[in-house]
This record gives structure tokens, C-alpha cells and sequence, in this order.
């Protein structure tokens, strides 16, 4: 979501990190393009003008003008800038009450509140290891409430049934004393969508609120309605302790005013980021890590977790066994390989948390997006198991059958077939060198003291 933006800031801030003398009349200069970029993002104007003070401020500086590298110094400013606007640190679930630790989770109507309910419960089961109760007080949607039951059902998570007969309040007590009885660490309370101009809605939500007493009180907004949607949490803030923000659909063309915005507009952090449609597409918001993608600087500790949390560890010893014992590495594990980087969010996924890689132009990230990896599985796929462990077989009239079948061209197959060769080459050649258990070690399991990928 911060494409555009990020261009913008790269840009502007290279036409400074590229003199060896900087001046307030060009840092100047460099600011109101940063200020026309921020607007642009849908960054509120009050926002804007906050910030680009607090930049020139600094950068005008002695810690700029007497620098050695001035250039890099106001790159290291408008990072810190950006971190202190979206709230300095990672601000956790605060999950320390005693069990269950209940989690009310309101917002407006289509904001995919549901959706992230059964999302955050996910993320607390898998890494947090909690049990987790979701129930559901909406009772004015039709299907709302089998939709919460259809999510759990798929996630593996305890669901308290309720129905529309019922109050919402009733209901969430209910759910509250069955999660005591059976020992259940955090309820999750799915409320109706509402919105902030309707005071009967707003003031239900109210009663539910203190009738649970909820130790987290989240509020869902879509990112791509910009400034809409600190306007939205500036309202709900105002009738409701909220605790928190959870922003979805950041992984969409959305402009990041929502994201640069929310802090500062509503004094609330934001917890979590939608990033796609995947049940496990929830991470944490760290404001460190959204400032260094937005100034092109990558995001490797969080490509990082992502491998650890995702990597079948037990794939990645057996290929280890199978290229050091000299069984060779064929297009099976070539497509297996392919197939973690889907699970891990696909290459472009991948390749925004890398630093730098916001120079690359589109017709080289084009190369490598995700396009490419959905049609190379495809086209192993299409192979036959003889082919897929000896290559070399696959001739002109093969290949035209293996692109018939997997909707492709003649020159994809070829490309790929390139691909794999240059792979196996190289596992040949690490083979040689009993480099291929140092190599997998470090991207599995070695990379990082303490990590296990």
C-alpha cells in the first residue's frame, strides 16, 4: 500500500543523499515535495505540517549541516520522523487479566471486522498458543453469525453459538461463563457493524461494552478509505475506550494516509495490518519496520519470522538428506521449493521486505512476481513423474504437450528448464563443496542465533 508514496520519499530524498553540502534552502525545497507526497497519501494536512516542521527542525540542524554524509543523515531523520508518527514501537495485545481475557472487536459496517475476528484468533492460536473463544453479538446481518461459526470451524476455534432471538448482551455473557467453566484463555466478542452517525447502534455498543469489560476494546477499519478512516476512528474513539486499531486491506493500491494518520489523529496504536485474504494474513504492526519500507529500506525482520513460521522444516532436512546422499535435485523439488514461497505470502510478498528492491523496475519485477511462480508450478504439474526426475527427456514434442497443458508457451517451458538447470548446477557444485548443508542450515535453521526457520 505505500507504492506510491515510496516513491515519492525515494525520490525526493535521493536528490539530497546524492550532495555533498546541504542548505536550508534545498532541504527546504526537498520537504515540499515531501509535503505535496504526504498529501497525496491522503495524509491529513494538520498531520503533514506536524511532521515536515519536526523534519526541517532537525534537519537544518547541526547534526545535518555539519555532517559528513548529510545526505544519509536526513534519510535517518525522516525515519525517526516517521517511526515517532506511527507510535515509536510495536504496542502488544495486552492479554493479562485473568483467564478468559475477553477481546471486544467493533466497527463499521463492511470493514471485514468478521473476517479479521477469526484472523486474530488464528494469530493467537498458532503464535501465541491460546485457546480462543469466538462469539458472535451480531444479530441484526442475516448469516453474520454462521459466517463466525463457518470461520472457526475452518480455523479450529472453539465457537459459542448464539442466534437472533437472542440479546447481544445475554449472548456475550453467556459465551464469558462457558469460557470460565471450560478453562479457555481469551473470547473474541464479534460485534453488529455500525455506523459512528447512528447513536442507537453506538450506544448498544456502549452497554455491550460495559457489561463485558472487555481488557482490549479493537477497532476494525478498511486502509483504503484513507482519511475516512481516521475520521471513523476519531468518532468511535470518542464513544468507546478503544485500546487499539486494526487496519485491513493493507496489502491493496490503498494510499497510507490511514496508517500515518491514526496515531497521532486518535492517540490510538495500531496493533495489527490485514494483509491479504489468507487466515494468516494478520501481522503485528511495528512502525520501525513500515517506515523502513516506506523510504525503500526493506523489511528483513519480518521476511524473516515469515520463514521461520512458515517453512516446512521437515521438507528442508529431507531435500538436504536427498542432495547430499547424491540423489541429485530434480524438478520435484525445484516446484516444492516454489510452493514455500507461495506459503509464505509468494515472491512479491517477499520481495518488498527485501531492502533496495524498490529500484527494480517493473519490467524486472514482473519477472519474478507471482505470475511467474503460479505458471512454473503449472507447468511441472503438467509433467509426468518420469520427466519431472529425468529432464532430459523432455524434447520438442514433449515440451509442446507439457505447454498445452499448462496453458503456456514453448519458450515458458524452455525458461523454466533454464531455471532448474542453473539450480541443479549450482546444488552440484555446493554438493562439491559440502556447501549444501551450510546453505540449507542457514535459510532453515541457522541464520539467526536462536532461530529455527
Amino acid at each position: 500500500m505505500f507504492n506510491q508514496l515510496s516513491d515519492k520519499l525515494r525520490g525526493t530524498i535521493k536528490t539530497l543523499s546524492g550532495r555533498s553540502r546541504l542548505t536550508e534552502a534545498n532541504i527546504s525545497d526537498a520537504m515540499r515535495e515531501v509535503r505535496i507526497a504526504l498529501l497525496e497519501a491522503d495524509v491529513s494536512l494538520e498531520v503533514t505540517k506536524s511532521f515536515i516542521e519536526q523534519v526541517k527542525v532537525r534537519a537544518v540542524g547541526a547534526e545535518v549541516l555539519g555532517s559528513l554524509q548529510p545526505g544519509q543523515a536526513v534519510i535517518k531523520i525522516v525515519q525517526d520522523e516517521l517511526v515517532k508518527l506511527m507510535g515509536d514501537a510495536n504496542e502488544v495485545l495486552n492479554l493479562s487479566a485473568r483467564p478468559p481475557a475477553t477481546i471486544f472487536v467493533v466497527g463499521l459496517q463492511g470493514s471485514g471486522k468478521t473476517t479479521t475476528v477469526g484472523k486474530l484468533g488464528h494469530f493467537l492460536k498458532t503464535r501465541q498458543k491460546k485457546s480462543v473463544l469466538v462469539v458472535s453479538t451480531d444479530i441484526y446481518r442475516p448469516a453474520a453469525i454462521a459466517q463466525l461459526k463457518a470461520i472457526a470451524d475452518d480455523l479450529g476455534l472453539n465457537f459459542y453459538p448464539s442466534s437472533q432471538s437472542q440479546k447481544p448482551v445475554d449472548i456475550a455473557m453467556n459465551a464469558l461463563q462457558h469460557a470460565r467453566k471450560n478453562s479457555i484463555d481469551v473470547v473474541i466478542v464479534d460485534t453488529a457493524g455500525r455506523l459512528h452517525v447512528d447513536e442507537k447502534m453506538m450506544g448498544q455498543a456502549k452497554a455491550l461494552q460495559q457489561a463485558v469489560q472487555p481488557i482490549e476494546t479493537l477497532f476494525v477499519v478498511d486502509s483504503m478509505t484513507g482519511q475516512d478512516a481516521v475520521n471513523s476512528a476519531q468518532a468511535f474513539a470518542q464513544a468507546l475506550p478503544l485500546t487499539g486499531v486494526i487496519l485491513t486491506k493493507t496489502d491493496g493500491d490503498a494510499r497510507a494516509g490511514a496508517v500515518l494518520s491514526i496515531r497521532r489523529e486518535t492517540g490510538k496504536p495500531i496493533k495489527f495490518l490485514g494483509t491479504g485474504e489468507a487466515m494468516d494474513a494478520l501481522q503485528p504492526f511495528h512502525p520501525e519496520r513500515v517506515a523502513s519500507r516506506i523510504l525503500g529500506m526493506g523489511d528483513v525482520l519480518s521476511l524473516v519470522e515469515e520463514v521461520e513460521r512458515k517453512t516446512d522444516q521437515d521438507q528442508a532436512e529431507k531435500l538436504m538428506k536427498k542432495i547430499t546422499q547424491g540423489k541429485g535435485f530434480d524438478l520435484e523439488d525445484f516446484r516444492d521449493q516454489m510452493m514455500q514461497i507461495q506459503n509464505m505470502g509468494g515472491m512479491m510478498g517477499m520481495v518488498e521486505k527485501l531492502p533496495g528492491m524498490g529500484k527494480l523496475s517493473q519490467q524486472a519485477l514482473d519477472q519474478v512476481g507471482d505470475k511467474k511462480t503460479d505458471q512454473s508450478i503449472a507447468i511441472v504439474n503438467s509433467m509426468t513423474p518420469h520427466e519431472r526426475k529425468f529432464p532430459a527427456v523432455i524434447r520438442a514434442s514433449r515440451k509442446q504437450r507439457i505447454a498445452a497443458g499448462s496453458g503456456t508457451q514453448v519458450q515458458e517451458v524452455n525458461r523454466l528448464l533454464k531455471q532448474f538447470l542453473q539450480m541443479q548446477k549450482m546444488m552440484k557444485r555446493m554438493k562439491k563443496k559440502g556447501a549444501v548443508k551450510g546453505l540449507l542450515d542457514q535459510f532453515h535453521g541457522g541464520a539467526m542465533p536462536g532461530r529455527r526457520f
